[in-house]
């Protein structure tokens, strides 16, 4: 049992090296969003974002230092990841924009990572190296393996999200050209009943006068 808390302690140092956050959000047409995060001076950071759902799947995306110096801008793009780092330190921005839509909005997905993971260090001092050292291997093997699961797990969320998004607009467009077509085949339908009716009275009337 000490063995297993002394495992969860290493993990939760080694988490704790690198600030990180996910979020999805949703960016109207005509918008802009923008987000900010103070970071020291050489560090490195990863800016990796995707469009879940909304038109085709793309957004305007522009990184700014704390001095105005434009890091990363490009244009119309469905997903990218953008590393650099930073020769200054202060706030940095980056935001993304759907001005170029005038009736779309967009579901946009982000992973922005601040720092590197740096291995576990070893521990001082000279008692049960042996036990800690195999403790220390359990914990990286651990950590790996939860990064790859973590990274399944979100790749796959959004891919579903992605294709509930792509199910729900064919819905959607399915009814209404469903309804479309069954409007037009009632107009049809009326029309040419009138159509037969017109024939027949045009005979009664001929009928009836001669």
């Amino acid at each position: 049992m000490s063995n297993f808390i002394e495992i969860l302690a290493i993990l939760g140092l080694y988490f704790g090296l690198v600030l990180a956050g996910e979020l999805t959000f949703e960016l109207p047409d005509n918008a802009r969003n923008c987000f900010y995060e103070l970071i020291d001076k050489g560090v490195k950071c990863t800016l990796e974002f995707q469009v879940i759902t909304g038109g085709n799947y793309d957004v305007d995306l522009e990184i700014n230092a704390p001095s105005g110096q434009v890091l990363y801008k490009d244009q119309k793009k469905q997903y990218d990841s953008f590393t650099w780092t930073t020769d200054q330190k202060g706030e940095f921005k980056f935001c993304f924009s759907n001005e170029f839509s005038t009736f779309t909005h967009k579901m946009v997905y982000f992973d922005f990572q601040v720092g590197e993971e740096r291995p576990i260090q070893p521990p001082e001092g000279g008692g049960h190296v042996t036990a800690l050292t195999q403790l220390e291997t359990s914990a990286v093997t651990i950590h790996e393996a939860l990064k790859v699961i973590i990274d399944y797990q979100t790749h796959h969320r959004l891919r579903e999200a992605q294709g509930r998004g792509f199910a729900e607009d064919l819905n959607s467009r399915v009814q209404l050209w469903s309804i479309g077509v069954a409007i037009i085949i009632l107009i049809i339908g009326v029309g040419q009943v009138l159509a037969l009716r017109s024939f027949f009275t045009e005979k009664k009337a001929t009928a009836v006068s001669t």
